[in-house]
């Protein structure tokens, strides 16, 4: 976590439609990680079905430092079978899984549930880093939480500001205040590496009150605040907008989201947002 940048991906070609999901190509994934490549090295998935599952072996070939293998579902067989089978074809390239995303926030597991998933996937593959990710709130609060930490090698938290009351009324530097503070609570109750997974501002849409302005001052306070290390970091949330995400019903119930739409730093047609020109390129080391 101390070199290069992490951002979270998730391929443009993947929508999810009345419960249905779209199949990405090696083409399309071998574009979006193309355009990502000069400003990221690290990737952070959420799933490894429906082409998902191929995004080590095109980030072999482009010359990325690391991936972390999202698993949606740690329940689903084929699923496990696809991200752990990753990890064996590209060992020193996957860094770790991370076993499911807001599961206890979205109701879809229990914490009891990621640590039996935790074993078993350890079982399955020892030497392999495993994770979870929740909001911190999650972390946090629910006592239920503690002893599935002591199974995980690292932390995936998501923390986001916007979705707390006072941040309009704030500055930049009070929503990365609120960030860092969060992660050193958390270094309380963890020992281990923390990656920040998910946190930012959305670049729009105007009228919901977000702006590519304020997503850039986010950054710009986060770089100088949290400064990798191998103790804490953060990845960049995240590669592209996913318009249908809007409608997505997540954890936070139905209806129409639209700032979720407009996370990413490049828009849906893979253009680049304002904020990337604030990111300095990074070097390709191929193997």
């Amino acid at each position: 976590m101390a070199n290069g940048r992490f951002v979270t991906y998730h391929p443009t070609a993947i929508s999810l439609w009345y419960g249905k999901a779209a199949r990405a190509s090696d083409e399309s994934i071998y574009a979006d990680l193309k355009t990502l490549r000069p400003w990221f090295d690290g990737i952070v998935t959420y799933s490894a079905l429906n082409g998902a599952e191929r995004v080590p072996d095109i980030a072999a070939r482009l010359g990325f430092r690391a991936v972390i293998q999202g698993v949606w579902n740690p329940v689903d067989d084929q699923e496990l079978a696809n991200a752990i089978a990753a990890w064996k074809r590209h060992p020193r390239l996957v860094a770790g899984l991370s076993l499911g995303n807001e599961i206890v926030l979205s109701h879809r597991g229990t914490w009891g549930d990621i640590a039996y998933a935790l074993a078993r996937v350890r079982a399955a593959a020892p030497g392999l880093a495993l994770s979870s990710s929740e909001p911190f709130a999650q972390f946090l609060d629910n006592p239920e939480a503690h002893s599935t930490l002591a199974g995980m090698d690292f932390m995936m938290v998501n923390v986001h500001p916007i979705f707390e009351s006072w941040f309009h009324a704030a500055k930049p530097a009070n929503w990365v205040d609120f960030v860092v503070r969060i992660t050193n609570r958390l270094a309380e109750k963890f020992p281990g590496p923390i990656l920040v997974k998910e946190t930012g501002v959305p670049s729009g849409p105007r009228e919901a009150g977000f702006t590519s302005a304020m997503q850039r001052a986010f950054y710009r306070e986060m770089a100088v605040r949290m400064s990798p290390s191998g103790a804490r970091a953060f990845a960049y949330f995240s590669a592209f907008d996913l318009p249908w995400h809007a409608f997505d019903t997540g954890p936070s119930g139905g209806g129409v989201h639209p700032e979720e739409a407009h996370w990413g730093f490049f828009t849906e047609a893979r253009a680049p947002k304002p904020i990337i020109s604030d990111l300095a390129p990074l070097p390709v080391r191929r193997s």
